[in-house]
């Protein structure tokens, strides 16, 4: 079985049309709305169609489900965040700046899971599927492949295999790290970046 048919598109049919593609961010920009007011498990299928309105048809013509709808909020987050990483490893110049620059990173992912109720959520609600939880792996893998790239980029002598691993690693207990951080209280949740952060600059000085 290949990805495609493990984890079919999360969109049902592709927009292709200006109309279209208007359609599915509107039920985007409602979807996120009630997921604001009320959390994506009081969400309803029913309600997202009411809200944009258009038919429950309709809206089944472009999300099969409530997930589908989730998946494509995450997807859309998790390119976002790639995005930053990658624009702020390409930019260090040597390990201390390294260093530095993932440190920054992750107070700012943080800081914005902190000021984002519905990222919360979502991430929430992505531990609760399995599709989604691979997605999740497939994404710390493709932001570990960046970190990787960066370290081998500064230190081209290091053994490939160790770095790839220990991006995959740092990137993936980073996500581990913001989850349990947001789960605690304000004070604690710091504490426990900042713990991360100085467990991933030594994991990053040996590497």
């Amino acid at each position: 079985m290949n990805d495609k048919q493990k984890n079919p598109p999360a969109l049902r049919r592709k927009p292709s049309q200006t109309r279209s593609r208007e359609k599915v961010e509107l039920i985007l920009g409602c979807a996120t709305a009630l997921i604001a007011r009320q959390g994506s498990d009081a969400m309803r299928m029913s309600e997202v169609a009411q809200n944009a309105g258009i038919s429950i048809g309709a809206l089944y013509q472009y999300f099969p489900d409530k997930t589908a709808i989730v998946r494509v909020l995450a997807q859309r987050y998790n390119q976002e965040a790639r995005e930053c990483i990658e624009q702020c490893l390409t930019q260090v110049k040597d390990f201390p700046h390294l260093i530095a620059a993932f440190g920054c990173l992750i107070d700012e992912y943080y800081a914005l899971f902190m000021a984002e109720p519905v990222m919360r959520d979502i991430w929430a609600a992505t531990q609760a599927n399995k599709t989604l939880r691979e997605e999740e792996v497939a994404e710390s893998r493709l932001n570990g492949a960046l970190l990787a790239a960066a370290i081998r980029r500064l230190r081209p002598q290091a053994d490939p295999v160790a770095v790839e691993n220990a991006a995959f690693l740092l990137m993936h207990l980073g996500e581990a790290t913001m989850r349990l951080a947001v789960s605690t209280g304000p004070d604690e949740g710091r504490e426990l970046v900042e713990s991360y952060k100085q467990m991933a600059a030594k994991v990053l000085a040996d590497a």
